[in-house]
């Protein structure tokens, strides 16, 4: 066996199911389909069964060429298999077969599948009445591996033309008999069962269970208790539950707490499997229980989530080559009632309300506005779909139900004309085994039913220890009702899951410190609380590098595509119990280097001749020591006073700086914060003036020093501004401030130096006074208008004037329209969204900033901007000064002061405070073989090797990309160094020196054995935002889809063991590189939504680039906390669930947070015990969704919940404004924006449909 470290799965490639595929489903009346040629499609057959609202991934607009969903992307059945891989075991492979010729389900025995004729492959376990059992893992493996992804010959019958009586779509639902017309184009039907699988009834002799092994490491799972077994059925908008209605021609079906259920499920532990296999067939052999096999369970839940999503508008092109099938969708709403109009979202990034909230007209890429509570219909009619065990109840998956297959889009239930009723839920709700949850109750084993009746026991866990995400049993439904048991869609739980990835490595990697000394060694992931221990190699808070195996040589790089790159954060803020770097001091001949590549005395550094010289770990080049630095060598080679010195054995230190290392060969000044404030109507109109004027009062008390017991040695100076300029002198022998007014804009300069940039303590009287006049001077103002350039010269100019580096404060409000340099006009353009000009509104209208940038970085001035706009500013052109200084953007769209102030000030006082260094200067060095070639964040460069920054915080990254010029070693491996020249806060010029090194590799399989998935989403992220500015976004999300499947094809073709094409398989490593890359192509920068505003995607696509890898994994994969299931006593959080609505439970209540944003979404149903607990309050209606804090409650859970928020907060570089959201709510929409696993409004895929397409988009590179 060897080492675990990939994960299989199994898209098995077989003809789909006869449905009405290749024609387009009705839709809502008078709403346009996406990509199904945009006309309105004309409704009306005779409703039978629900209607199915998935897949709508939009990949393609139609079928490529010489492409069917059934032929060349054939049904897909991820299986549940996820093995582990680089083990010789086989995985199972899960075919798909025809459905029953009668109303009760077949029984197949375990099967060799080369006793069918191709066109009738069959396998799998058979439905029963007790569902069957997930053996343990420790019974005996019998290979067997299964192809079954070759082409398959045309069946007989083939698909007929829609049905157009009640009968005929019961027919074809029960027995899929299909009308004798004309082929459809969609492609060939299903074939009744062979003779040789004769229906048999569904009573059941036990029998020996076949043998089974998991190719895993692990010798026992519990069954999953978490990330599988976690999602709560969903609900239906507005409608009342459904009663208990029969199929027509079906038997009653089982409701899951309902006495027709002939033998209710025991724990998955102790069931035992029954079936007898024919006697020619050899028992079958997977790697894997048998629970995915085939049992006809009805079509599990779609992917969405329940509430309907409807079609997306015409306008909206299609992501992928490889149309969405068709979206049933129903023709009307039950009881008659019309769709509603769209609601427009408002952005998920204004902190402001959303636009009129009554009577939304309506906007393109909006949804319909689902029916609100209070409007609903009656339950549906026997005619409108199968009962789904209460609207708000899914039945529960049962042992014994396969795992679906999908085509390339990845489907749910085959779609229906004229279906009435609601669509079901998207993202099917089958996990595995979970108890029956009757109106929601608590998704978790042993968790309280809010609101609930008592659900069904789930299984309990075998043992404490997590379960492997790699044996994942697929969903099972032998107790489905059987008009549902005609297809089956692939199990969201049994692919592989971001919760259960983050959770093992908590468990594995967060209990012993993380020490840094040995080479090559891949840190904890960043959702992991560890202590780090620096033993020669930077923290990886500092570094942390996308491949901590390098290859040996440019070939393989580019054979494998993973990309090579560290990001780097030089002044990361560490936790208390982690030691600083340690400053060392070397005196006036400054830190020892290599006399060749200038690289800084490190770890790698090799001594030699008795201590007299030394070898550059970089370049090899030998180097005299100093008289001064001589130390003899121990028996080893290395110096005694080794663990003495931190540059010799320590990966991050702080070398004092000569004044060789400083501008001019000077000692620099204390550096000076200059705060200019818009004056403007909108500014005073909004409060932001008089909140920014009060807040500087106290603020300046806490300006960064280096000593927390001196106080701090920056100046302070004040600029206002409209349509002119006003400096003041602030000097401390002044009774009162005064003001004086340059008008002159376009040849900007500074009216006063004595008295502009003084010391706070000395001149507080006077800028107190000057801090109350402000606001009253300009209360009364009617000057609308503003300008910005000057405003950044202005202050460049004060601290060219002092000779000081320093940061500008600049609180702004419009777009600067005045006649000035640097005016810009309005140019948003929405009609140049998705065209090939695109990439003009991302760059700058004028280069006026570009020059003002660079001017600023010489001088050493970075920019931080606060814009509090009420409508279109420009930010793509705004942000070029702070983007390019080390500066930050802060953005409040429709700023209030009732309800945004808190997040400006503590946005604000953080940034005034936080620890910065300027006039910065970055510099990383490699040893032979390999060279930083490109490098993205905020900063400049003037050369190609000097990252220039005029100011880097303690949250500011770099991300630098290498690239192969030479072989490396596997010998030596591959070293980085990192030189960060900066100023300190109290005017010392320092040295912060990062190193790190990392192995080498001549095999394929130790590269990806070794790689960070979420830095390589933080480059790949960083990648494509740069490349909008000069390529249309389609083609950026083409190159990251396409070099993503290159690093998967790679690794299938060169590492894994042979399997069939059916099977999707993943290095173990990487198995979340799907999930995350479909966030980044879904994001609003890559693929907006109609209610994007060009100024939120400018802001995100800057923000972005200077994050760290914590925080982009967070905003991509935003963080959801199931707040019932809070311990008020445990100081630990509840288990995150994955983002998908489908994990929702209608009586929970959940805290999403994604950096930016903290959501409070509260269920219909929730307990009234938790809604007293938080709100005080117990009635639903009586929750203000307006309110941005929980009320300080004397409860024991109001106190914990509001300790998390603020520990959450706590850990961003952002404040995150709180948002409630209640269950049906028209900011619902915004919410769901954030559960990235579903389809979004804007076009994007479900993770489920993505994954399919991936497979895909692999097999292509492979064959």
């Amino acid at each position: 066996m060897r080492v675990r470290d990939e994960l299989r799965m199994n898209v098995n490639q077989q003809p789909h199911m006869a449905s009405p595929y290749g024609q387009p489903q009705p839709g809502y009346q008078g709403y346009p389909q996406p990509g199904y040629g945009g006309g309105h499609v004309p409704s009306g057959y005779p409703a039978q069964y629900a209607p199915y609202n998935g897949p709508g991934s939009a990949y393609q607009q139609g079928p490529p060429q010489g492409y069917s969903p059934y032929a060349s992307f054939p049904t897909k059945t991820l299986a549940t298999n996820l093995v582990s891989d680089l083990s010789s075991s086989s995985p199972l492979d899960l075919g798909m077969r025809g459905p029953p010729t009668s109303g009760a389900p077949p029984v197949s025995g375990a099967q060799n599948y080369s006793q069918f004729g191709q066109g009738e492959t069959q396998n799998g376990p058979p439905p029963m009445g007790a569902p069957p059992q997930r053996l343990p893992v420790s019974q005996p493996y019998t290979p067997a591996v299964v192809n079954l992804s070759g082409p398959q010959p045309p069946y007989d019958q083939q698909f007929g033309a829609p049905p157009v009586s009640m009968q005929q779509m019961t027919n074809q639902m029960a027995s899929m008999q299909v009308g004798s017309t004309a082929p459809s184009p969609a492609g060939p039907g299903y074939a009744p069962p062979s003779v040789s699988q004769a229906p048999i009834s569904s009573a059941y002799t036990p029998a020996a269970p076949p043998t089974f092994s998991l190719a895993s490491t692990a010798p026992t799972q519990p069954p999953p208790t978490e990330a599988m077994a976690q999602a709560p059925p969903r609900s239906y908008y507005g409608a009342p539950p459904p009663a208990q209605q029969p199929f027509p021609n079906a038997a009653q079906p089982f409701s899951s707490t309902g006495p027709t259920q002939p033998q209710a499920p025991p724990p998955v532990s102790q069931q035992s499997f029954s079936q007898v296999p024919p006697v020619s067939q050899p028992p079958f052999s997977t790697a894997l229980p048998p629970g995915p096999t085939q049992s006809y369970g009805g079509p599990l839940p779609p992917t969405q989530p329940s509430f309907p999503r409807p079609p997306l508008p015409t306008s909206q092109l299609s992501n992928f080559p490889g149309g969405p099938p068709p979206t049933s969708t129903p023709s009307q709403l039950p009881g008659g009632m019309q769709p509603q109009p769209p609601v427009s979202q408002p952005s998920p990034y204004h902190s402001g309300p959303p636009p009129n909230t009554t009577g939304f007209p309506p906007q393109v890429g909006a949804p319909p506005r689902p029916p609100l509570a209070g409007m609903q219909g009656p339950p549906p009619m026997a005619s409108q779909g199968p009962p789904m065990a209460q609207a708000n109840h899914v039945p529960p998956s049962q042992p014994g139900m396969p795992p679906s297959p999908i085509n390339a889009a990845l489907s749910g239930p085959p779609p229906q004309p004229g279906m009435q009723g609601y669509p079901p839920q998207q993202n099917g709700a089958f996990g595995q085994v979970r108890g029956p949850q009757p109106g929601y109750a608590g998704p978790y084993s042993g968790q309280p039913n809010y609101g609930a009746p008592p659900a069904a026991p789930a299984p309990a866990p075998a043992a404490p220890k997590r379960l492997d995400p790699d044996s994942i049993p697929s969903p099972q439904a032998s107790d489905m009702p059987p008009v549902q048991k005609t297809r089956h869609r692939i199990d969201p739980d049994a692919i592989p899951s971001p919760i259960q990835v983050i959770e093992d490595d908590k468990a594995n990697k967060g209990s012993e410190p993380f020490t840094t000394g040995v080479r090559g060694q891949a840190p904890p992931l960043v959702t992991t609380k560890f202590q780090a221990r620096d033993q020669g190699n930077a923290s990886p808070r500092y570094i942390r590098c996308t491949a901590y195996n390098m290859p040996c040589n440019a070939d393989m790089a580019k054979q494998s595509q993973v990309p090579l790159a560290a990001v780097i954060k030089p002044l990361a803020t560490l936790p208390p119990d982690e030691s600083p770097p340690y400053l060392v001091d070397h005196g006036e001949t400054g830190p020892i280097r290599c006399n060749r590549c200038k690289a800084y005395m490190c770890p790698y550094m090799q001594f030699i001749e008795g201590g007299r010289r030394f070898q550059c770990g970089f370049c090899s080049c030998v180097t005299e020591v100093p008289p001064h630095y001589f130390q003899h060598l121990d028996h080893t080679g290395k110096r005694v006073d080794c663990y003495d010195r931190p540059e010799l054995s320590m990966g991050s230190y702080e070398f004092v700086a000569t004044v060789d290392y400083c501008k001019n060969n000077k000692i620099p000044q204390p550096p000076a914060f200059i705060f200019l404030i818009d004056v403007s109507y909108n500014a005073v109109k909004n409060g932001m003036v008089g909140i920014v004027c009060q807040e500087l009062k106290t603020l300046l008390d806490y300006l960064p020093r280096q000593n927390p017991d001196v106080e701090s040695n920056i100046r302070v100076g004040f600029v206002t501004y409209n349509k002119v300029l006003h400096f003041y002198n602030v000097k401390a022998s002044l009774a009162q401030p005064q003001m004086m007014v340059v008008s002159d804009v376009a040849d900007m300069f500074v009216p006063l130096l004595d008295g502009f940039l003084v010391n706070v303590s000395e001149s507080r009287m006077v800028i107190e006074s000057l801090l109350d006049q402000i606001p009253e001077m300009f209360a009364d103002t009617r000057e609308t208008e503003t300008v910005f350039g000057p405003v950044i010269q202005a202050g460049l100019e004060a601290l060219k004037a002092a000779d000081c580096a320093g940061k500008l404060f600049v609180f702004h409000s419009s777009l600067p329209i005045a006649e000035a340099p640097g005016k810009l006009k309005n140019r948003e353009d929405k009609k140049l969204v998705g065209t090939d000009k695109e990439k003009s509104l991302f760059q700058p209208q004028v280069s006026f900033y570009n020059t003002l940038a660079k001017d600023c970085v010489v001088q050493g001035c970075c920019v931080d901007l606060f814009i509090f706009p009420n409508q279109y500013v420009d930010v793509a052109t705004l942000g070029v000064v702070p983007t390019s200084t080390g500066g930050s953007i802060y953005k409040y769209t429709y700023f209030q002061a009732s309800t945004d102030q808190e997040r400006f000030l503590n946005d604000l006082r953080r940034d005034v405070q936080k620890q910065v260094g300027f006039d910065a200067v970055m510099r990383v060095r490699t040893s032979t073989g390999i060279r930083a070639t490109d490098f993205f964040g905020s900063f400049y460069m003037s050369n190609t090797t000097d990252v220039e920054l005029a100011g880097l915080d303690c949250d500011k990254t770099v991300t630098v990309e290498f690239r192969h010029d030479d072989k490396l070693s596997e010998e030596t491996g591959a070293l980085m160094q990192c030189a960060v020249l900066y100023t300190s806060c109290n005017g010392q010029r320092r040295l912060r020196i990062h190193n790190m090194a990392v192995n080498c590799c001549s095999q394929l399989a130790d590269l990806y054995r070794n790689c960070e998935t979420d830095t390589i989403i933080n480059f790949f992220v960083k990648y494509a935002y740069r490349s909008i500015l000069s390529s249309p976004t389609k083609n950026v999300r083409d190159s990251l889809v396409n070099q993503c499947a290159q690093i998967l094809a790679c690794y299938r073709k060169n590492c894994a063991s042979p399997s069939s094409a059916g099977q999707l398989i993943l290095p173990e490593c990487m198995k979340l590189l799907p999930v995350y890359l479909n966030c980044v192509l879904k994001s609003d920068v890559l693929q907006p939504g109609a209610d994007v505003s060009l100024d939120d995607r400018a802001y995100l696509r800057q923000l972005v680039s200077a994050m760290d890898v914590a925080e982009s994994h967070v905003f991509f994969y935003p963080r959801l906390l199931p707040l019932q299931q809070l311990d008020v006593e445990s100081m630990s959080l509840p288990v995150a669930v994955r983002d998908s609505e489908e994990r929702l439970s209608r009586g929970g209540v959940y805290l999403l947070e994604n950096g930016l944003n903290i959501f409070l979404w509260v269920g219909v149903n929730a307990q009234q015990e938790l809604l007293q607990n938080i709100f005080g309050t117990t009635a639903f209606s009586q929750i203000d969704p307006g309110m941005t804090s929980l009320p300080a409650l004397d409860n024991p859970f109001s106190k914990r919940l509001r300790e998390i928020i603020e520990s959450v907060r706590a850990q961003r570089s952002r404040y995150m404004k709180l948002m409630v959201v209640k269950q049906e709510d028209k900011l619902e929409l915004i919410f769901k924006h954030f559960l990235v696993e579903d389809k979004s409004n804007n076009g994007g895929a479900s993770y489920v449909d993505f994954l399919c397409h991936m497979h895909k988009e692999i097999r292509q590179l492979l064959s």
